[in-house]
């Protein structure tokens, strides 16, 4: 991918409506759109901070429900087709990894990885199992790449999934340099360009951070995997308050110097 596809980038000038990580909950992402969708204002945008699958037994259902939203939202009048933006979390990038799973040097450890993560219920919505997974890896690299491509047909069924999915971008920040949106946090001391796997995997350095990353006055990130819930620090904020763990799904309006207006809970 090029730069340009793997950062989004945002206006400065207005409101940001940042939503955490989902889980496949369905209903705590129904309640929240209800909200949204009321509170929303001409000119607002919004970022989807990854993690739509995973762990809820709604993953199918969730995707059907952001695209749903995403086509209400953009048929308002002045809303651009770059106002909405989806973030690649964990959960994702296990999944397009787990559709080239016959190229892994060990099926089986990189399988049963994924699993004790929370790909379970995402294979589920897209009709394996993760016992099949393993059935096709003990069967050598045919019988798996045949598995995966099922796989891929199946999502490819349910329309706009492999679309979504297609389009999920590594960050976004604001055209200003205000505000820096990730799925779970950075390492600090290297640049953007340059995070690799600390964008879906965290980095202690974020819990750590004394001062501005580059010139972004505040970083948002959507999952925690600790599960410390919603903090907002002076350079570094965190929205996941638990939502697939029994928790809340959250969604911070920021405004355009980065102070947080809103917080929604469903």
């Amino acid at each position: 991918m090029s730069e340009n596809n793997v950062f989004a980038t945002l206006r400065g000038s207005g409101r940001i409506w940042a939503v955490a990580a989902i889980h496949g909950e369905l209903g705590r992402l129904q309640s929240l759109h209800r909200r949204l969708a009321a509170d929303i204002a001409a000119g607002d945008q919004i970022v989807y901070l990854g993690d739509y699958l995973g762990y809820g037994n709604e993953v199918r259902e969730t995707v059907d429900e952001l695209l749903l939203f995403r086509r209400a939202f953009l048929a308002r009048p002045g809303v651009e087709i770059d106002d909405i933006v989806y973030l690649r979390g964990a959960q994702e990038e296990m999944w397009q990894k787990l559709l080239q799973l016959q190229f892994a040097p060990s099926p089986p450890d990189v399988l049963k990885w994924m699993a004790e993560h929370g790909v379970g219920p995402t294979l589920a919505a897209y009709g394996g199992s993760v016992e099949d997974g393993y059935v096709n890896a003990r069967d050598g690299i045919l019988a798996l790449t045949r598995w995966t491509t099922t796989l891929r047909q199946t999502m490819r069924g349910y329309d706009g999934h492999t679309a979504l999915m297609s389009v999920l971008r590594h960050a976004a920040f604001t055209d200003d340099g205000t505000l820096l949106f990730v799925h779970a946090g950075l390492d600090p001391s290297r640049p953007l360009s340059a995070q690799m796997d600390a964008f879906w995997w965290g980095s202690t350095g974020f819990e750590m951070m004394d001062a501005p990353y580059g010139s972004f006055r505040l970083v948002v990130r959507g999952s925690d995997r600790r599960r410390g819930g919603v903090r907002v620090g002076a350079f570094s904020a965190t929205l996941d308050a638990g939502c697939g763990f029994g928790g809340v799904l959250t969604a911070a309006c920021f405004g355009p110097g980065g102070e947080m207006l809103h917080l929604l809970e469903a």
